[in-house]
């Protein structure tokens, strides 16, 4: 890799493996040491192609969840099957992984900045800015950078754009994927609101067992499926549709660990 090659965003890609290098290490222990993540199909992740794969995901922490898949792609990549045991899988790590994040949240520190030159396609969220409700446009450059990321890769994305859960699904990942007919693999998430803080750069409490669980790709019939369609199918996929507010009571706000215990007593 040359010292000055870039990718479709100008970012210098020999600068950014030395990035994912340095907070992979600094974060490795946060899922394998002070606390630990329980990985379920990793193998599907070997089997991806190289380019036009989103992955959508449930949202519990603004950075550790994303982080935390940057670790177990890389180990899965790297020949390890539901393990991010020995940090040497992030040396040569995937340079064409990215992840759609509030632009207001990339600025908002240092650190987010470092992050985002890792691999954020910064977004303007039309729904709500500042901590207030807005209703604005999509800005057609955001959509056209979310493309240009499936074109060159993969992107993460969390279609419900907040970490509160079991909020609806965003209707533009929904049409994201029904014009550009990426594979779609979903993952969830647990555990990781409890360990963290809301940012998730603090750990909040250790010896919390997380989970990701990442599911096949969807079956989806792209000139067919109406808009609705593919959200109901991205609720379910990511488990956040009402129906499952049935088995995980809103107002609990539990995880599978502290569900299991309650089903114990």
């Amino acid at each position: 890799m040359g010292l000055f090659k870039k990718n479709p965003f100008g970012h210098y890609l020999f600068l950014k493996k030395w990035l994912i290098r340095i907070a992979g290490g600094m974060t490795h222990r946060r899922y394998r040491g002070f606390n630990e993540l329980k990985i379920e199909g990793s193998e599907i992740i070997k089997n991806l192609p190289e380019t036009n794969v989103l992955f959508i995901s449930n949202h519990q922490t603004y950075f550790a969840d994303v982080v935390a898949m940057f670790h177990v792609f890389n180990a899965s990549l790297s020949g390890r099957d539901d393990s991010i045991k020995n940090v040497g899988y992030l040396w040569q790590p995937k340079m064409n992984i990215y992840y759609v994040a509030a632009k207001e949240t990339m600025k908002s520190g240092l650190l987010p900045k470092i992050l985002a030159y890792a691999g954020s396609i910064s977004i303007d969220r039309t729904w709500r800015a500042a901590g207030k409700n807005v209703n604005r446009q999509v800005k057609m450059s955001d959509i056209t950078n979310i493309k240009k990321a499936l074109d060159d890769g993969w992107v993460i994305t969390f279609p419900q754009g907040t970490t509160t859960p079991f909020k609806p699904i965003r209707k533009g990942t929904a049409h994201i994927i029904k014009h550009y007919k990426p594979i779609v693999v979903p993952i969830v998430i647990d555990g990781f609101r409890r360990s963290f803080d809301k940012k998730g750069l603090r750990i909040k409490k250790k010896n919390i067992l997380q989970s990701m669980e990442i599911k096949a790709p969807l079956v989806i019939d792209y000139e067919n499926e109406t808009i609705p369609d593919i959200v109901e199918k991205i609720e379910f996929a990511i488990e956040q549709h009402p129906s499952f507010l049935k088995v995980v009571p809103q107002k609990e706000l539990l995880d599978k660990e502290e569900l299991n215990k309650k089903r114990k007593w």
